[in-house]
Order: structure tokens, then C-alpha cells, then sequence
């Protein structure tokens, strides 16, 4: 049989297997070994398989994904959030839905320790939820600013994402880090003019005493004095961005000195002074690491068979020969990301698409660096879009039984719409997102 009619029907399969609900790093290594059987035999597939679950894995790059993973987990045990939260929400009292705000930069803050927006938009739901039910704010808003800006951690580095984005691509995980600062700071804005716009227009969503309240964050003598409570977040994210950006550190080397720092600044604080609280991080982090890592793996192992096929090749060669403009091209995949976004997690989805697109998008001339951010922000989009929103999903789960996800799923459509604002604004001026990578050099 033809090797790109094999690969069509292997990837036919694979979308059938996941439209029945198995799980996405089953269904790369089940067509994986079945196609390549078919077209090397079964001792070629043996072999194959053997050399990924090892080869692929056993380099640097990966080594820096739990390190990472670490590292937001000890920031989470030292409540490195709660503090950022509320040395925001002194700075942004008197504001029109400051708790909302606050719940951006917040979100954007924790980020540079977190990488997950998963745990982002959970955690900042048990912190920020209850206060803005008190204060009386509209529930679908509150929700649904909570779970758009919980998404901020999949731009705001150390992103999971875009090492992940790197190891499927090759490209620097700094420049990628580098890359994502200046969109996240953007993004982080642009929902808080929203917010601003939309409580003026409606102040039944965020009453105006909740606003200038000072139960949970007394104003303090100087606004500047607000700024001690981020200082544990501002040291880290110096230390791992500061060192990467510098040269001093390799970004695996910076994700081990940022899980020390997060430890030592928990342990400094009185947070993270029992064997329980460290051992409860380190098996939340290898769970998650296990997680993606058995994706990722699996994702390898189905592009090897992709590759046998010539799919991405011809795919390319086909596109590349239709004389479409180039914009053309970027914009039909955009909307297949956006659509498989709303079914597959943001890893399955790189997985399955970027040993086919991004040949495609390094052909037409497109900045490699610059098609990461535009991944990470449909990421974002995919966090809170129906049905697989999981952020949705992890806010719902600790907001409890009285919160629905209609509610949620309610409240994140205005903000669904900013970010696919700020996506146009990317596209249309890429130097956003390479200013800062450009001037790492080489």
C-alpha cells in the first residue's frame, strides 16, 4: 500500500479514536505501531517504539519540564499567589471591578512561577472566588475572569507549553521564555481595560463598594508598600528569566535554581517546613510530568510514523504548489487549532499538528519564535472554549456543587473575544513577540 494512503487512513483512525473518548497518548502509540507494522513490518515497529520511549526523552530539553513543574508546585505550597493577589489588589483599589484586575496581573504574576494555567485557574479560584461573592459580583463575571486569566500562565514563562512548543520544533527554549513576557504583560491589560468597560457600562456586575473595599487588602501607607507582598514572585521570576536571558543559566539550569528558590522562599516564609508539604509537591509534580511526558512521548512515536509516510513532506510540497498568499495559509491554520481546541488538550493538539504545520509555516517564511506565541495564545483560547475548556472544567471543580458550567462557559465568552483581539494584534505586528528574543542574539 501507498505510504501517504496509510498515513491518511492512520490519521482517519486517530480521529476516530479520540472522537470516542480514548485517551490521546493511547491512540498515538496504537495507530503508531499499527501503521509503521504495516509498512515496515513488526520487527521495524518493535524497534521504532523501543527507540523513542528512550532516545527521544533522554536529552536536556525534557529535563527541564519537571523542573519547571517543580518549581510552580513550591510556589503554590508557599502561597507565593494569596500574596501577589493582594499586594495587586491594594495597588488597584478604587478601580471599577478591581477584584477582577487584581485577578489578572495576579494570574500573571503566579504565572512566572507556574507554567500551568490548569493550576493557575484552580488555585486563584479557591483564593479569589469567595471575595468576589462576598463583595457581590456578578457570578458568571467572576468565573469567568478567574478562568480566562488563569490561561495567563500558558504565555507568561516558564511556560510548559512552550517547551513543549521547543521540543517538537527545535527551537531555544530562551527565546521562546523571552518571547511569551510582552504578550502575557498585553493580554493581562486588555482584559483589564474589558473588565473596566464592562463594569462602567453594567456596575451590577462588580458593585462599586466592592471596588474601593478595603476588608481584604487595607490600603497601606504607601501603594509602594503594596509591592513587599510580590517580592518572592519578583525574585524568582529575576532569578530564572534573568539567568536565561543573561546567558548564566541554560533554562534546565534555571528551572533547578528556580524549584530551590521556590523552596527555600516557602521554607524562609514558614509555608514549606514539613517533609509532608515537600513530598505532596514533589507527587503533584510527577504526576503531572508523567502526564505530559506519556503524551509527548506518544506524539514522537506517531510522528516517526508520519514521517515514514511522507505526509508532512507532501502536505508542504502541496501547499507550497497551490500559489496561495501566505496569509492565506496561516489563517487555515488558525482555524483548525481554534476548532481542535475546543476538543483536544493544547499538548495532544502540537502533538498532532506540528510535525505537519510547522514545516509548512518555516516554508512560507514565518518566524519560528513568533508562531510559538501565536500556539500559546491559541492555547489560552483553548483553556476556555467548549467542550474541553479545562480550565472551565478546574474552576468548577474547586468553586463547588452550587456553580454550573453553563455559568462558567457564560461568563468567559467576553473574554474569549478579547483574546481573539489580541491574537489579530499579534499576527499584525509580530515584532511583539520577537523584540525581546532578537535581542538575546544567537
Amino acid at each position: 500500500m501507498d505510504p501517504v494512503t496509510v498515513g491518511l487512513i492512520g490519521i482517519l483512525l486517530l480521529l476516530v479514536l479520540l472522537g470516542k473518548g480514548v485517551h490521546i497518548a493511547i491512540d498515538f502509540f496504537v495507530v503508531g505501531f499499527l501503521g509503521i507494522t504495516v509498512l515496515v513490518g513488526l520487527q521495524g515497529a518493535m524497534s521504532f517504539l523501543s527507540q523513542t520511549m528512550y532516545y527521544t526523552i533522554a536529552t536536556p530539553t525534557f529535563c527541564a519540564l519537571p523542573l519547571f513543574i517543580l518549581m510552580g508546585a513550591f510556589a503554590a505550597m508557599g502561597t507565593f499567589a494569596q500574596q501577589a493577589y493582594e499586594g495587586i489588589h491594594d495597588l488597584t483599589e478604587g478601580l471599577p471591578g478591581s477584584l477582577a484586575i487584581a485577578t489578572c496581573f495576579g494570574c500573571a504574576a503566579f504565572g512566572a512561577v507556574s507554567g500551568s494555567s490548569l493550576a493557575t485557574a484552580a488555585l486563584f479560584g479557591k483564593i479569589v472566588l469567595p471575595e468576589m461573592m462576598r463583595y457581590r459580583y456578578d457570578k458568571p463575571f467572576a468565573l469567568g475572569s478567574i478562568a480566562a486569566a488563569g490561561g495567563f500562565a500558558a504565555m507568561i514563562p516558564p511556560s510548559a507549553g512552550f517547551i513543549v512548543y521547543a521540543i517538537f520544533t527545535e527551537q531555544s527554549i530562551g527565546k521562546l521564555f523571552m518571547a511569551g513576557i510582552l504578550p502575557g504583560i498585553l493580554t493581562a491589560i486588555a482584559f483589564s481595560v474589558l473588565i473596566v468597560i464592562r463594569v462602567v457600562r453594567k456596575p451590577s456586575l462588580a458593585p462599586r463598594e466592592a471596588s474601593g473595599s478595603s476588608e481584604k487588602c487595607p490600603v497601606t501607607k504607601s501603594r509602594l508598600a503594596s509591592l513587599r507582598k510580590m517580592w518572592s514572585i519578583g525574585l524568582i521570576a529575576v532569578i530564572v528569566l534573568g539567568g536565561i536571558y543573561s546567558g548564566f543559566f541554560t533554562p534546565t539550569e534555571a528551572g533547578s535554581v528556580g524549584a530551590l528558590a521556590a523552596l527555600a522562599l516557602g521554607f524562609q516564609q514558614g509555608k514549606i517546613r514539613s517533609l509532608g508539604v515537600i513530598r505532596k509537591a514533589m507527587r503533584d509534580s510527577a504526576h503531572t510530568t508523567s502526564m505530559i511526558f506519556i503524551i509527548m512521548v506518544g506524539a514522537l512515536f506517531f510522528g516517526r510514523f508520519l514521517a515514514l509516510t511522507r505526509i508532512p513532506t507532501f502536505a508542504s510540497n502541496l501547499i507550497i504548489g497551490w500559489n496561495m498568499p501566505r496569509f492565506a495559509v496561516l489563517f487555515g491554520i488558525l482555524v483548525i487549532w481554534f476548532l481542535l481546541g475546543m476538543i483536544v488538550i493544547p499538548t495532544g493538539i502540537m502533538a498532532l499538528t506540528l510535525p505537519i504545520f510547522f514545516p509548512i509555516i518555516v516554508s512560507l517564511g514565518y518566524d519560528p519564535i513568533w508562531f510559538g506565541v501565536i500556539i500559546m495564545k491559541l492555547g489560552e483560547i483553548a483553556a476556555i472554549t467548549p467542550p474541553v475548556g479545562l480550565n472551565v472544567y478546574a474552576l468548577k471543580g474547586v468553586a463547588g456543587k452550587d456553580t454550573s458550567l453553563e455559568e462558567v462557559f457564560r461568563g468567559v465568552w467576553p473574554f474569549i473575544f478579547c483574546e481573539l483581539v489580541v491574537l489579530a494584534i499579534l499576527i499584525a505586528f509580530p515584532q511583539i513577540s520577537t523584540f525581546l528574543p532578537d535581542l538575546m542574539g544567537n
